[in-house]
């Protein structure tokens, strides 16, 4: 009755969603977190840049894999490997718990030297799972992918409905002396126990990954121990026996069915490449480039909409992946259109974000819903096309979800690069203030 239980598909179901749901969990903790410690560690609001710079620098962690896969085939032992970048994280997560506001004296000023080094450990993990994570899925059949995506949706889900009920950017504008002064409300919980709720939720994706392991190992015994033939007699190769008859080998040969000769299939159809293409462009914009302009685009209108606008935008991710569980859509045209009409939402996002610190419709509820409306749409068409080519690339085999790790990781990479200049170097995009009129004609 216990066996019966154990292999239900739907307990499968929910170690593969807890599983996937540790792969993103750290980095997005991160940026839900960064309005309550941006205040207090010293680099202030160049944290962020610092943050995105590590999270660019974590995608070593799948190049080093990929070469391996290359260099040497075969070699790579992916469980041995989830499990030694899970342990890293959950032992990165209790010393950020405990050491996140450490501060360290480098030439002549502050940093949060800990904070930095484990936030870029936390990014290495999360980059390398995209390259360990989606290959050992291969054991699955597709509807498991779909279900993995998933958690990785509530990789982001579970750190926002935690940050919401902390109280994240709770602000009043409060007049003192006949000055409007900003005023924040302290968070319902520190930061420390937002960073514990971190660890305990690696610690349960790690132990989902050893119960999936133990599955595969025993439904393997399990396989073995059914397929093994029975010792067969031995029979003289010189005189075969058919029918109770003497034939000779010549007519055994002649009797043999014909096997055509097989030809090579490639990975690299028109078709993938259009598909790693746009896997690639999905990534670039969802992790990449407008994460990084976020604040830009929503603090205008205000620290609700701001704070709308990462929630429902993360409850649209895994509802995408949901979605995507009951319809698939396979033409290579509806998917261009769908990553069109999500590309035209990104536009208007980052136009938002370039008029910072006034955009149009400011103070109007049009405005406010807009601009929600579009984080939502925009991270929920994304997420449903990247559910829907890691379905499809995972019917090409196990290279082609290497090759859907790798695109994922380099959209990531290229879009956080790209962006990084322009948001602190050149500052083309400008913060608004609390409490002040930042639109004086």
């Amino acid at each position: 009755m216990a066996d019966t239980w154990w292999n239900h598909a739907a307990v499968t179901h929910c170690l593969v969603a807890l599983f996937g749901m540790g792969s993103w969990i750290s980095v997005n903790s991160l940026w839900v977190e960064l309005p309550v410690i941006v205040g207090i560690l010293p680099e202030n609001w160049n944290l962020p840049a610092y943050l995105s710079v590590l999270i660019a620098f974590g995608n070593l962690g799948p190049l080093v894999v990929t070469l391996i896969h290359h260099l040497a085939p075969g070699r790579l032992n992916e469980q041995l490997l989830i499990h030694t970048i899970q342990a890293m994280a959950v032992v990165a997560a209790a010393l950020l718990a405990l050491l996140w506001d450490y501060e360290t004296e480098v030439a002549g000023r502050k940093h949060s030297l800990a904070f930095l080094l484990l936030s870029f450990i936390l990014a290495f993990v999360c980059c390398t799972s995209t390259v360990s994570f989606l290959p050992f899925m291969f054991r699955y059949p597709p509807q498991y992918i779909r279900t993995f995506f998933i958690g990785q949706g509530l990789s982001a889900l579970f750190p926002c409905m935690v940050a919401l009920g902390q109280g994240v950017g709770k602000l009043e504008c409060v007049e003192v002396n006949g000055t409007v002064q900003p005023h924040h409300y302290k968070e319902n919980f520190p930061a420390q126990n937002f960073f514990w709720f971190l660890f305990v939720m690696l610690a349960v994706s790690g132990l989902c990954f050893a119960a999936l392991s133990r599955k595969i190992s025993g439904d393997t015994e399990a396989v073995q121990e059914v397929t093994t033939p029975d010792p067969e007699p031995q029979v003289d190769e010189g005189h075969p026996l058919q029918n109770g008859g003497l034939v000779s080998k010549e007519e055994v040969e002649l009797e043999k069915p014909e096997v055509a000769p097989e030809t090579p299939v490639t990975f690299w159809t028109p078709r993938n490449i259009y598909l790693l293409v746009l896997l690639g462009l999905s990534n670039a914009l969802t992790n990449g480039v407008l994460p990084s302009v976020q604040t830009f685009s929503c603090l205008p209108y205000g620290n609700m909409t701001f704070h709308l606008s990462v929630i429902l935008g993360n409850i649209a991710n895994p509802l995408a992946c949901f979605v995507a569980m009951f319809v698939l859509l396979r033409s290579s045209v509806g998917l261009g259109v769908m990553a069109f009409a999500g590309c035209v939402f990104a536009s208007y996002l980052m136009a938002l974000a370039a008029l910072s610190p006034c955009p149009p419709l400011l103070g109007s509820a049009a405005g406010i819903s807009l601009v929600v409306i579009s984080w939502i749409v925009f991270t929920g068409l994304f997420s449903y096309l990247k559910v829907i080519i890691g379905t499809l690339l995972h019917e090409a085999g196990h290279a082609a979800l290497l090759w859907c790790g790798v695109f994922i990781q380099a959209g990531s990479l290229i879009g956080a690069l790209s962006i990084f200049p322009l948001v602190n170097i050149y500052q083309v995009f400008h913060r608004s203030q609390d409490c002040v009129n930042n639109c004086t004609t």
